[in-house]
């Protein structure tokens, strides 16, 4: 059986937003066990020229939601970037959850020749083939995210693991 684009993409995308709805869980949690309000994570960088926590959660699911509907030839749904708590993120994460999971497979296919265009800040746009645009910019910018995320919690102390990353097989 080969791999198609819907597989490729959306349970990909199901399985790491609900992990990052887990480890928003848990550092709430860790903050509560240590009377400290959670939303301290929010700003969170490693660096001051890096976006902070709030931010690697929001264009996680930016992309998520993003790709899906580039592929299926939709108009890429439009959400404002105003969450202020852990809260708010985890209902962004089911939000976009939910979105992905709204399209169905049979919507997916010839995506993978689909021409994707990306307007870009300063310069050309990016142009790929759905294929390419899927495995060589969604999804290790999805990675890129959500490690990061994670990163951020367990360096504010949050205890997390391998197993919460990859989460439950």
């Amino acid at each position: 059986m080969s791999l198609s684009m819907y597989s490729t993409s959306v349970p990909v995308f199901v399985r790491m937003l609900g992990n990052a709805q887990t480890w928003l869980t848990k550092a709430e949690q860790h903050a509560a066990a240590r009377k400290f309000d959670a939303g301290n994570y929010l700003g969170l960088r490693l660096a001051p020229d890096m976006l902070p926590f709030s931010r690697q959660i929001q264009i996680a699911s930016d992309g998520a939601k993003g790709c899906v509907a580039r592929l299926v030839g939709e108009e890429v749904p439009k959400w404002e970037d105003n969450e202020a708590s852990m809260a708010d993120l985890r209902a962004r994460l089911q939000r976009t959850i939910e979105f992905v999971q709204s399209v169905p497979a049979e919507r997916f296919e010839g995506s993978e020749s689909r021409e994707i265009v990306l307007p870009m800040r300063q310069g050309d746009p990016l142009r790929f083939t759905g294929e390419a645009y899927l495995k060589h910019y969604v999804l290790p910018n999805l990675y890129f995210h959500l490690t990061t995320a994670y990163a951020l919690l367990r360096h504010g102390g949050v205890e997390l693991g391998k197993r919460d990353y990859l989460g439950n097989a």
